[in-house]
């Protein structure tokens, strides 16, 4: 499956394609991890829907529209899956996975499941003046934090929103020189030091690793 376009995940996410018994319902923002990683295993059981990305940024809609890929698909596999942690949803989407009997990722939100939920765990307590990225919000950057919180137009606004922050952790998913200069730069516009952390695919490759 070709790749699909930062642009297109972040406001449309991703059609499923038909094929497979067992559904993922993926954040946009996932979208390129998961399919890496169904190539590189040979998953051909699993087929991939994502809801937009920009959600993130509203995460009280995400267990509606998941919700709706839910009801829209069931009858058209054997297995539903919520490739989503909490993420900011006040526990809706847990309520959802019960109601359904759908399953979903363990964690709060998409840093810690790729750290690996245990060490991110441990680590929290010493980390609440951290600001995270992944590889699709270094990417994305501009899309999700700048432009959102109005830094474009006014850039005297940024003491504001992250004066209590003291580093970015860029959380690298891939070894990508061009990620990780960007992720510096993201670092440097927001007046903040700059940490990156390779994780790899962390908790996610264990967890679709068991959906048979």
């Amino acid at each position: 499956m070709k790749q699909p376009d930062d642009t297109t995940l972040t406001e449309q996410g991703l059609a499923p394609q038909g094929r497979g018994r067992v559904l993922l319902i993926a954040c946009g923002a996932l979208a390129r991890e998961i399919l890496a990683l169904k190539a590189l295993n040979g998953w051909d059981h699993m087929d991939l829907t994502c809801l937009p990305a920009i959600l993130h940024n509203h995460p009280e809609k995400i267990a509606g529209a998941a919700r709706a890929v839910i009801e829209k698909h069931r009858a058209d596999y054997d297995r539903l899956f919520l490739v989503y942690a909490d993420c900011g949803t006040g526990g809706a989407l847990e309520r959802l996975c019960a109601e359904t009997g759908v399953g979903m990722i363990p964690g709060p939100h998409c840093y810690s499941f790729f750290t690996g939920n245990a060490a991110f765990a441990a680590a929290a307590k010493d980390e609440i003046t951290a600001f995270y990225l992944t590889d699709f919000l270094t990417r994305q950057f501009d899309a999700f934090v700048w432009h959102p919180l109005g830094l474009d137009r006014h850039p005297d606004l940024r003491e504001a929103y992250f004066g209590h922050y003291t580093k970015l952790v860029y959380l690298a998913q891939t070894d990508d020189p061009a990620l990780t200069a960007k992720a510096e730069s993201c670092a440097a516009r927001l007046g903040l030091a700059y940490e990156r952390r390779f994780t790899g695919y962390g908790d996610l490759v264990t967890v679709l690793a068991e959906l048979g």
